[in-house]
């Protein structure tokens, strides 16, 4: 009996048109990384789950994908931080620092799938890692990148929203509720989704937070106005706790940084309601959403930490760095129908249709678009003419050049443009130029559909 064939739910499966996307928005992340001074870094997928699991726990633990091999006792990645902190522990003494990595790869979650989530996903991280200590300018560059990275993708619309963890740590202990800073701020994150009011009876109720210190919470938590409006009123806190004040201090740094690099306002704000992370960012937090699409969530998120590595070494390894869910913001992508198909929807640029006995002409001729740079697809099967057209047009395949034996005598060759439908004779030389004329042309779009 032969095998049904089927993929794992949880599992992506693309088709090489939807592929081909996938990777040029890979391509985009990786250029724009490697602009601004990182190094591409790549982690085994399975670890030792001693090594991997040291900091685990909770939920972490339930979703892990464990298996044992002979004596080991193994795990799939279900991140980039972890095996990144191992590696940079192991590695300390041949890295320079600040060490500045992206990765993308594969992550496995054992969670349940549900549409638009995934248990085999890719994330595209960046993370700058210092040796004792790290510059605040990082935590500023690290938004710009966001900034450069999504407009290069082609989105216009979205925004990076920008906090820091010792303004809120700082806030609640100045109202004694420090014990409980962690449930309320995934109380308060519950704001877009239920409403102040709401919000307000789980602080009073669930939580036995007292009204007078919930209605502050609920005013701290409005405060809006710009940013410079937000940091101006944030200077009435000022004075009532060092934390506090050490958090203001670096969102306002941050703030002036970010303009520098060249982020527009409308594109950054500072939210009082973002805190990532409950146990492990320590400084500015960020979480990236698309105007236009909220019901998507955060499509990036991130933040400074104090130490990376504390499970692998003594060394103090302070961090800045942003995680992209690359898998879930291309199906999100795809569902809305934002994906650019035309600025990269073939395998090839130019497909060579033999029209002789002889195919030498023909492969010559390959080989000599593919020296100038073309993608270059030979197409020797015996079928029909149409047959062969079909083929280009299914493929999406810009240009379909023909040699037979009227364009060899002649010394010309004859190309089809598939999109307009016009075709000439020309030399060579003519014809290169015409199709990397036009390629350059299809081509100059963004992977995502620029909003207007």
């Amino acid at each position: 009996m032969k095998v049904q064939p089927r993929t794992l739910s949880g599992f992506m499966e693309l088709l090489p048109r939807e592929q081909m996307l996938m990777e040029k928005m890979m391509a985009v992340l990786r250029e724009t990384y490697a602009a601004y001074g990182f190094a591409p870094l790549d982690t085994p997928v399975i670890e030792a789950s001693e090594v991997l699991l040291a900091k685990a726990g909770g939920e972490t633990e339930k979703q892990i994908y464990r298996f044992s091999k002979g004596d080991s006792d193994l795990s799939l990645r279900f991140d980039l931080t972890v095996p990144l902190a191992k590696y940079v522990a192991l590695h300390y003494n041949e890295l320079p620092f600040p060490f500045r990595r992206f990765q993308i790869g594969k992550v496995y979650r054992g969670e349940r799938a549900q549409r638009g989530r995934f248990r085999e996903f890719y994330q595209a991280d960046i993370d700058i890692i210092g040796d004792g200590k790290l510059d605040i300018a990082n935590e500023a560059e690290i938004p710009a990148i966001i900034f450069q990275t999504f407009s290069r993708l082609g989105l216009r619309r979205f925004q990076i929203r920008v906090n820091n963890r010792k303004i809120l740590n700082g806030f609640y202990a100045m109202l004694e509720l420090s014990e409980q800073a962690g449930d309320i701020m995934r109380t308060v994150d519950k704001l877009e989704k239920i409403g102040p009011e709401k919000v307000a009876q789980l602080l009073t109720g669930e939580l036995g937070v007292p009204q007078q210190a919930a209605d502050e919470i609920l005013r701290f938590i409005a405060i809006r106005g710009g940013n410079a409006g937000v940091l101006q009123a944030l200077e009435q806190y000022r004075g009532r706790n060092a934390l506090f004040d050490a958090g203001l201090e670096e969102l306002a740094t941050v703030v002036k940084y970010l303009s520098a690099f060249g982020v527009p306002e409308e594109n950054f704000a500072v939210d009082l309601t973002i805190a990532r992370g409950l146990d492990y960012y320590t400084g500015t937090v960020y979480e990236t959403t698309m105007l236009d699409h909220p019901e998507i969530g955060s499509v990036c998120s991130g933040g400074r930490y104090d130490n990376l590595a504390e499970y692998y070494t003594n060394k103090i390894l302070p961090g800045v760095g942003i995680s992209i869910g690359l898998t879930r913001l291309f199906f999100v992508l795809n569902e809305q129908r934002m994906l650019n198909a035309d600025c990269c929807a073939a395998a090839a640029d130019v497909l060579v249709l033999p029209m002789t006995a002889d195919l030498s002409p023909a492969i010559a001729l390959a080989a000599r678009l593919r020296e100038t740079g073309l993608r270059v697809q030979l197409y020797t099967e015996k079928k029909k003419f149409h047959a062969k057209m079909n083929y280009a047009d299914r493929l999406k395949i810009p240009y379909v050049v023909f040699l037979g034996e009227d364009e060899l005598s002649a010394g010309v060759v004859s190309c089809k443009d598939m999109a307009s439908g016009e075709q000439t004779k020309l030399a060579y030389d003519e014809t290169l130029a015409r199709i990397q004329a036009g390629l350059a042309r299809k081509y100059s779009g963004t992977v995502i559909r620029t909003e207007e």
